[in-house]
């Protein structure tokens, strides 16, 4: 039987393509490997399941970045099977294929960190970095394996692609030729379009990363279905900053009260030090895991326990975010992030009602301090926007003897310099300063190796130089004038590397520890109720007796009676909200489970059995995320009704 003209070629182009079907399956079997104690699977049966589900997402990817090969392979013209042209296209398939591919080992490690596959606003974040080919040879460095791994697979995919040759035939031009070879390119890029939708279906949108949610058991595992590709390319233009019509004007005044003012206090102007602590979750910190009951649990902060004992602390606290400029957005803005970060949207340079600005008006001086390159990790500019008088970075530092070789000046020395600054300061003053040291790749000083526990995971050695650094600086800020007229606050950006299943559970990542303390022991206890970053805002105003109106999606934590304790993040493509005794999932529209306070492992979906309470819980969820859209895009992020 006679084959049609360009069988060869069509061949060999399936057979390239179902290359890329195998290596990412690869990769999907690798990225569990290193986070299977991250994402819970039953079954290798389970496990199968969700890979099966994981090929519409590998197609939509594959197709995206195999575009201009699979163009250049079935165009319709007579030279296509000539050897330097199968060379072009050898490039065209391995240079976009090999930098998407690359994706996928990144969040290897990545994932443990934010426990979800890397979006364009994991991009955005590194733009921020002057350092990166330092970071690039560290990254390297710790986890030679990774790129031994990717090096290895690319290497055999390569040679695998060079056994699919395809053998030049000299074509002499005619109706049957051009006929099925335009037929064919038809049909092919119907296909495509198919592949890259998800589907035909005219009434459905093209699939995203919300759909790898439908496919699972715990939410965790729609990280297994996805690829990190596939999640970079889905929010590479998406702006999910959207305004949305869920309830009404007055139950989005009666159930948030975004407009707050406070009159529990007297009017006073003690100074404001706000830590920042870098990957400081509440998991390392005993003072913060007493009621927990995890089975020979360690703590790796003995300094913040004791401080603990003389401070008001919140052992049921969040994180609003999962990066460093999520936490100073959400702790001194009182801004939090979803979907997609504030810091990274369109909407950032406006005027925003903060910490900042509402000290500002009372005769504060402000100063943020961060020991690493000026602009690292974005908060010389986001500083800017909120209106710090002055920063303090490396530069200002000006001591690389004190540089740890990667991220910035170690802990311990840049305290220090905090306290020594800040006692040149004339009071009032608000002065934040974000941690660096407890960062990966978690070294500690060479004079200090050998001095704190290793502990059960990577982070846990740097926590406590940390601490200890933090004992260090409270020493010296003892002998200073302005220390009795001071509140300080401790609270971690978000969590970090999780050693306890207790930490492990969905409900349970990017939990922080919160702490308020002065030195007159005026706020002393420990509260179990819902506790978050965008509530440190409020609060401190309520503390210090400011009197006037302002812009707060959070609560003050010490004396509020209008709005019940609460918590919203965003984690597994979902806003999930807890309050009272219950946690909500929801997915923009409209709630898609409820479960108990305590069942943070997501085991019982209490859906079925809605009641008053869960009724208002959604509610009040749907009303935060229509005034936060809403003054987002509008530019009201201050007292502006």
């Amino acid at each position: 039987m006679k084959r049609y003209p360009r069988f060869e070629e069509y061949k060999v182009l399936v057979i390239r393509i179902l290359l890329a079907y195998v290596f990412y399956s690869i990769a999907r079997v690798l990225f569990y490997v290193y986070n299977s104690s991250l994402i819970k699977v039953d079954s290798l049966t389970d496990f199968l399941k969700l890979c099966f589900h994981g090929l519409a997402f590998d197609t939509t990817t594959i197709l995206y970045v195999n575009g201009l090969f699979i163009l250049g392979s079935i165009i319709p013209a007579l030279h296509n099977s000539k050897k330097n042209y199968q060379k072009i296209l050898f490039y065209l398939y391995f240079i976009p294929n090999l930098v998407a591919y690359s994706a996928n080992f990144i969040d290897f490690i990545y994932y443990r960190y934010t426990f979800s596959r890397s979006t364009r606003a994991s991009l955005d974040t590194l733009e921020n970095e002057s350092n990166k080919t330092l970071l690039f040879f560290e990254f390297l460095l710790n986890y030679w394996h990774v790129f031994l791994l990717f090096f290895a697979l690319s290497f055999i995919w390569i040679l695998l692609y060079k056994k699919t040759k395809v053998h030049h035939k000299v074509e002499t031009p005619n109706l049957k030729y051009f006929v099925t070879s335009v037929v064919s390119f038809l049909l092919i890029t119907t296909l495509c379009i198919g592949g890259i939708r998800g589907d035909f279906k005219k009434s459905t949108r093209p699939i995203n990363i919300l759909d790898a949610s439908r496919f699972v058991t715990n939410v965790s595992q729609s990280d297994i279905v996805l690829n990190t590709p596939f999640a970079i390319i889905r929010t590479w233009n998406t702006n999910t900053f959207k305004k949305v019509d869920l309830v009404s004007k007055i139950q989005v005044d009666r159930l948030l009260l975004p407009i707050k003012q406070y009159k529990n206090n007297p009017s006073t102007k003690p100074n404001i030090v706000i830590f920042i602590l870098e990957s400081f979750g509440r998991e390392y910190n005993g003072a913060f895991n007493k009621g927990t009951k995890i089975p020979d649990y360690e703590g790796y902060t003995p300094f913040v326990d004791s401080l603990a004992q003389h401070s008001l602390i919140f052992t049921n606290a969040y994180a609003n975010g999962w990066k460093s400029i999520h936490g100073m957005s959400s702790v001194i803005a009182g801004i939090p992030s979803f979907q997609n970060a504030f810091t990274s949207s369109p909407y950032p340079k406006q005027k925003i009602e903060s910490l900042v600005s509402t000290l500002k008006s009372e005769g504060y001086d402000t100063s943020f301090f961060h020991g690493a390159p000026n602009g690292s990790m974005g908060f010389l500019g986001f500083g800017n926007i909120l209106g710090y008088d002055h920063y303090y970075g490396k530069t200002e530092y000006n001591n690389d003897v004190d540089f740890d070789g990667v991220w910035g000046i170690w802990d311990e020395p840049f305290f220090q310099y905090f306290n020594k600054t800040l006692s040149e300061k004339k009071q009032p003053f608000m002065a934040t300063l974000f941690s660096v040291s407890s960062h990966e790749p978690y070294k500690v000083p060479e004079k200090c190796e050998g001095k704190f526990p290793k502990g059960k995971v990577n982070i846990n050695e740097s926590i406590g130089y940390t601490d200890y650094a933090l004992k260090q600086f409270f020493a010296a800020a003892k002998k200073q004038s302005w220390y009795k007229n001071t509140i300080f606050v401790l609270v971690a950006d978000h969590g970090n590397t999780i050693a306890y299943d207790e930490y492990k559970k969905e409900f349970n990542k990017n939990t922080v520890p919160i702490l308020f303390f002065s030195p007159n022991e005026k706020y002393v206890g420990v509260n179990t109720d819902w506790a978050q970053q965008i509530d440190i805002y409020p609060t401190l105003l309520d503390m210090i007796g400011y009197q006037k109106p302002f812009r707060s999606w959070g609560r003050s934590l010490i004396n509020e009676k209008q709005v019940a304790p609460f918590v919203i993040k965003y984690g597994s493509n979902m806003y999930q909200f807890m309050s009272g005794d219950y946690i909500c999932t929801f997915d923009g529209k409209k709630a898609i489970g409820f479960y108990d306070k305590d069942d943070k492992a997501m085991e019982h979906n209490l859906i079925s059995k809605r009641n008053a309470a869960m009724d208002l819980q959604e509610l009040r969820c749907k009303a935060f995320i229509q005034d936060y859209m809403e003054r987002v895009i509008d530019k009201r992020l201050t007292t502006v009704k």
